[in-house]
Parts: C-alpha cells; sequence; structure tokens
C-alpha cells in the first residue's frame, strides 16, 4: 500500500471527520485509483483512504484505522447500513428508499437504493467501480432478498451509463410506492429512475395535506411526484412545468398509476421562465408553488445556478402566487450552505412579509456526515407569505 504525506489542513479536515478529499490538499501526487496509507508531515498515521478523480473530490478517506477492503469490510459496513433502515425495511407504505449512502454509512463514491425486489449502485469514480464485483458480492451475502439489480456511472471513461448488473431483470416500467402514493419507475434507461428518492419527506408533507383544496404549481417538475403527492393529498389542481419534452409521458404515468383523472392537472413542456412570464400576462395565480431546480442549467437564452439566480426564481413566483401563499424553495446543491440559501431565498423575498413554516434536509434513509455539512446537500424551506 502506497504512503501518502498530506498537508496541515488536510490533516486537520480528516481529524475534523470530513472523508472527502480535496484535490487542493493532493496536487503533488500523481497515485490514482489506488488504496493509500494517508500520514501527516510528521509521518503519523492519519487513516486509510483511496484516491480516484469524480465530480468532486480526488477520493475517499474510509478509516481512521488501518483496515483492508476486502469483502468482508463491505459485509459488514452494508450490514450496519441494513440495521439503520429497518424501519424502511419493515414498512408497507414506502418500497423504494436508499440503504447505502457514501461516507454517511462509511465508504465514500457508492450508493445503493432499493426499488421494490431491485437494488441499483452507483459507481462515482472508477475505483469503486474497479472493485465493483467485491462490493456486489457483499451485498448479495447481506441482502439476499433482492431478485435483481442495476448499475449507473455517475462518471466519465466507461462507455455506458446504465445496465444490467445481476439477478432476475425488471420490467421496463414497474410500480413502487412512497407514503402510499404510487410512482411508476425505470431501472435501466440512462441515469434517471423517474423519482428522486431524497424528497419523500417533502412530498409527504403534500400527501398529508399541505396543498388540500389548493392549486400547486411545480416548476422544474420532471416527473411531477410533487404534482402527484399534492394531489393525492387533496389538491384542487396542480400544473407541472419542465422544458423536457419527455417530462409530459412520465409525468402522466405516476397521474395513471393512482388512477387520477388529468381534468384538473396539467403537464407543459415550457422554459420556466417563460411559464413565469405566461402566468403572469395571464393572470394565472397559484396558491402553493414549488421551486426545485438542478444546481447548474444552460438552455438558448440564459444559464441558471442555484447560487447565484435562486432569488430570481422566488421573486417571479411572488408575481404570481395568491395572498397567503405558499412557496416550496428547494436545493440539492452540495456547494451552497444552508446559510447562503436561505440568503438567496431573503433576496428574492425583499420588501415581502413571510414566515418559515418548516424545512428538511436529507431523510433518514439518506444518512450523512454529521462532521460534514456538504454532506447533508438537500435543503428546503416552506414559506407562507403574509399578504
Amino acid at each position: 500500500m502506497n504512503t501518502v504525506r498530506v498537508s496541515r489542513i488536510a490533516e486537520k479536515k480528516i481529524k475534523q471527520g470530513i472523508c472527502i478529499l480535496d484535490g487542493v490538499d493532493f496536487q503533488k501526487q500523481n497515485l490514482t485509483n489506488t488504496v493509500v496509507k494517508l500520514v501527516s508531515e510528521q509521518g503519523k498515521f492519519l487513516g486509510t483512504a483511496y484516491l480516484s478523480q469524480q465530480n468532486k473530490g480526488v477520493g475517499w478517506l474510509v478509516s481512521r484505522a488501518a483496515i483492508e477492503l476486502n469483502q468482508t469490510f463491505f459485509e459488514d459496513v452494508l450490514h450496519q447500513a441494513k440495521l439503520k433502515r429497518q424501519t424502511f425495511h419493515d414498512s408497507e407504505w414506502t418500497t423504494a428508499y436508499r440503504v447505502f449512502n457514501q461516507d454517511g454509512d462509511g465508504f465514500g463514491g457508492l450508493s445503493i437504493d432499493l426499488y421494490n425486489d431491485y437494488a441499483v449502485f452507483s459507481w462515482y469514480n472508477p475505483f469503486v467501480y474497479s472493485i465493483k464485483e467485491r462490493i456486489v458480492d457483499a451485498f448479495r451475502v447481506v441482502y439476499p432478498e433482492i431478485q435483481g439489480a442495476y448499475e449507473k456511472i455517475r462518471f466519465k471513461g466507461v462507455d455506458y451509463d446504465s445496465a444490467h448488473l445481476y439477478g432476475q431483470e425488471a420490467p421496463s416500467t414497474f410500480t413502487i410506492f412512497e407514503n402510499g402514493v404510487a410512482y411508476k419507475v425505470f431501472l435501466n434507461d440512462g441515469l434517471m429512475t423517474g423519482i428522486f428518492l431524497d424528497q419523500h419527506e417533502v412530498r409527504a408533507s403534500l400527501v398529508d395535506g399541505l396543498a388540500t383544496g389548493k392549486s400547486l404549481l411545480n416548476m422544474f417538475s420532471y416527473t411531477a411526484a410533487f404534482s402527484v403527492a399534492a394531489a393525492m393529498g387533496g389538491a384542487r389542481q396542480t400544473t407541472s412545468v419542465d422544458l423536457a419534452k419527455r417530462s409530459r409521458e412520465l409525468s402522466q404515468a405516476h397521474f395513471d398509476a393512482n388512477g387520477l383523472e388529468m381534468d384538473h392537472h396539467q403537464l407543459v413542456v415550457m422554459d420556466v421562465f417563460d411559464y413565469f412570464k405566461y402566468a403572469k400576462r395571464h393572470g394565472l395565480y397559484f396558491d402553493v408553488i414549488v421551486l426545485d431546480p438542478p444546481s447548474f442549467a444552460r438552455n438558448k437564452k440564459q444559464t441558471f445556478s442555484v447560487a447565484k439566480d435562486y432569488h430570481k426564481l422566488i421573486a417571479q413566483s411572488l408575481d404570481i402566487l395568491s395572498p397567503a401563499g405558499i412557496i416550496i424553495a428547494s436545493t440539492n446543491a452540495s456547494n451552497v450552505s444552508l446559510e447562503r440559501f436561505k440568503k438567496e431565498i431573503e433576496k428574492g423575498f425583499v420588501g415581502v412579509k413571510h414566515q418559515y413554516l418548516a424545512n428538511y434536509r436529507l431523510p433518514s434513509d439518506f444518512v450523512y456526515n454529521k462532521n460534514d455539512e456538504s454532506s447533508n446537500y438537500l435543503k428546503v424551506f416552506t414559506i407562507q407569505v403574509q399578504k
């Protein structure tokens, strides 16, 4: 095993419990896709890590102890992770959830989700991908009940992004349940599956009646899961807006899965900012507006960044929000802190009275590293305007 001597700054981060290895701290070494022993400038052992480039960081600290990343190691961390999700395992109301979440469960660069009796593995860097057989073998020991699995490649350098991994193949689309609501998912069609599982507590608030008797506008709607949750919770009317043409078909499948007629549910393929103008021009108002944009987006007209532009979404929402209306403001941008996100929100609300009704972070199945704020990437505020 190679030894890597780290700076005092990197040593401090490691001792704080931060597992992601920042590229700034590892510029003078050329090792990659390998397990290493980290030591301080004085040569003191700091932990076992691996180096491998991914979309954030250049590797992960795995343990402060000297360990081997063998099948026994993975069986142990997977077993501990399974115990933490026992309430989900026992639930009849929710059949899709995360069972392993990177450094929150003791091994960064890997996440695993369950959709009924099927698992979806996400590999975030080449090293984890290179030892996937070891990980899968361990998983099959801990989860013998799982019928089959798929993989998602979330780094560059492999010529496919999704594939069947082992066992029985799932139907091309099938129904899962979340908070008692049905959603249609697909496991082998690109990186997406038809639903973002980390939002299930926010959708639960809609199922439980946050939008009962109200009209809801769902911006950047993807497959309109928020809209379906609101409809099942008694929303009077929903409008879902997304620029992707396929969003209409995928959204329709969710509504159909719950036997919801589309008379009061509209699916709009349009740029969000164009729809704000359209709604204002036509005098449309909504009681609840959901804002859950990608961290960064670009179209022919403009670019959008949560860190710099989220306030524009708030400001334009206020133009079409009913008196005493509610905005659900959400982001999954790990590079935007809770404080920074709230400042962006407040910038959009300038001069308008409002109160925060609720806030959400990652749900309990998305176990995060409590020593690293960026690990708890989801930030959602439910805000009521006082007009």
